[in-house]
């Protein structure tokens, strides 16, 4: 056992918010030595501290400790938001909630549920962003997938909480809600010269990237002791398959439809490799990004292409369009639609409905048969979602479908080691095709790793430590197309191999 718990710490069952400390410490205590996080937590205060005093000094103009506004810390307090929810507000908020659970009177109902799950969702994601170390290798993710389940496991969530969330996730089913706006808001709001070029361009990069990160993970796996087979579609694939939302959450599903399992144990499989290999492409665009300060000639900054005129089509950006409700409304019927029609299909040829959604949608859009304003209301409803239910939907997931135990059960230094080998494979294969091609071997690497990264939230963290955020129009080809590729080319696989 990582952790132990004392029994009277139980008398804490039905608080929220010594349930979320505890969990944080449980949560460093495991996968961070806590004392080198205090000490590391303590240096960045005393830094700020010894900063702000001395601009103090040096500044005869700012008034002094005495003579400062007593109103200052409550002004700082109002300004600081969680979710978008001004902090006072949400721990108001965040206290009905706790209350309500813990004398068992949420309401068991959607409402009930998403009040659980967003509250904890916009809580963590705050937290997530805000931890040094964590912040810059998906914090958020991992900790409103892993904390809830660490709560889980250690009984503090009240039954009737947990009966409320399974209302919402499993027979309300929003999970296949979030994954449909997710998939075909995503794919239907691309530029369709980005989608095209981008898919012409980044053709080559991408495949031979994918055919070596195979080749490297199915080898390393090997020397480990893995089978092929459980190599490939628990490590390699959803390493690649572009992320939560639109790569993992499909799999489990597709998975589920080929080998018989419920969604949840196939998820608390494929999630943690994920994790891990987006951890490793963050730390590859480090490592080329200080490649091409040393030897410039080897990098763009930020530019991919060794054309001018080409750079420039993937420098378009849309114009920015007011948020039309009806529009909005009419995009999320059409999603609602592209998910019946990917069950119909699947009747026919026997490949999992959103497997199909994702094919489909991808056609769609390349053969412009659905209107523009169609387009943007699908849009529309991707960015609710994207901005407002991922991290809440990632608390349901792991209130639900990461069992600590399973995910526990899967690490191992060879386990680690393969994913690792299978991000570094793609960044290189990327590196040195990149001539080749007249692109810059940096930027090559940098966008074939996002292939490799967490969807969207993957994708700013490595451009981010990268410092080349605008390369994102290539990296989003290489995650949305490249995983929904994946997620296609896996499932048509399994099912053939089983």
């Amino acid at each position: 056992m990582l952790f132990t718990v004392s029994r009277r710490w139980y008398l804490f069952n039905n608080n929220f918010l010594v349930a979320i400390f505890i969990t944080l410490v449980l949560f460093f205590q495991a996968f961070y030595p806590l004392r080198i996080t205090l000490r590391l937590f303590l240096a960045h205060c005393y830094s700020l501290i010894a900063n702000q005093v001395k601009i103090m000094k040096d500044n005869p103009l700012n008034p002094s400790v005495e003579t400062a506004p007593a109103g200052g810390q409550l002004a700082r307090l109002q300004g600081l938001e969680v979710g978008a929810v001004p902090l006072l507000l949400f721990v108001g908020i965040a206290s009905i909630v706790a209350v309500s659970a813990s004398a068992g009177l949420l309401p068991k109902n959607m409402i009930g549920g998403l009040a659980v799950i967003m509250t904890l969702g916009f809580a963590f994601a705050k937290i997530g962003r805000m931890l040094p170390v964590l912040k810059d290798i998906g914090g958020p993710a991992i900790l409103c997938l892993m904390v809830p389940s660490v709560l889980v496991y250690f009984g503090m969530f009240e039954p009737h909480t947990m009966a409320t969330v399974h209302l919402l996730m499993k027979e309300a089913n929003l999970l296949y809600f979030v994954i449909a706006c997710l998939v075909v808001g995503s794919i239907l709001g691309m530029n369709r010269i980005i989608l095209i070029q981008g898919m012409i361009r980044m053709f080559v990069p991408l495949v031979a990237g994918t055919v070596m990160a195979v080749v490297s993970g199915l080898l390393v796996g090997m020397l480990f002791g893995y089978t092929p087979y459980h190599t490939f579609f628990f490590i390699i694939v959803p390493i690649i398959g572009g992320g939560i939302g639109e790569g993992i959450l499909p799999l489990s599903l597709a998975y589920s439809a080929i080998l018989g399992q419920t969604p949840d144990v196939y998820v608390a499989q494929l999630a943690p490799a994920a994790v891990v290999g987006n951890i490793f492409a963050i730390i590859c665009a480090g490592v080329l990004a200080r490649i091409g300060v040393r030897r410039p000639s080897l990098t763009g900054n930020g530019m991919l292409i060794r054309s001018d005129d080409d750079n420039r089509i993937f420098t378009q950006t849309q114009s920015a369009q007011q948020t039309d409700f009806q529009l909005m409304g009419g995009g999320l019927l059409m999603i609602c639609a592209f998910f019946i029609v990917g069950g119909l299909f699947e009747k026919l040829v026997h490949i999992p409905g959103p497997v199909l959604m994702i094919l489909i949608a991808v056609l769609c859009k390349y053969a412009q048969v659905i209107p523009a304003s169609m387009e943007q209301g699908a849009h529309s409803c991707y960015k609710f979602v994207s901005a407002a239910l991922v991290w809440p939907l990632m608390i349901g997931l792991g209130m639900l479908y990461v069992p600590l135990e399973s995910v526990v059960a899967v690490f191992s230094v060879g386990y680690v080691v393969v994913c690792g080998s299978v991000v570094i494979a793609m960044a290189l294969s990327g590196y040195f095709i990149a001539s080749w091609l007249n692109m810059y071997p940096v930027e090559a690497a940098i966008v074939t790793s996002c292939h490799s990264g967490l969807g969207g939230t993957g994708d700013v963290a490595i451009l981010s430590a990268s410092n080349r955020m605008s390369l994102m129009p290539f990296a989003q080809i290489a995650t949305r197309i490249g995983g929904a590729s994946t997620v296609i080319a896996a499932t048509l696989l399994l099912s053939w191999v089983v």
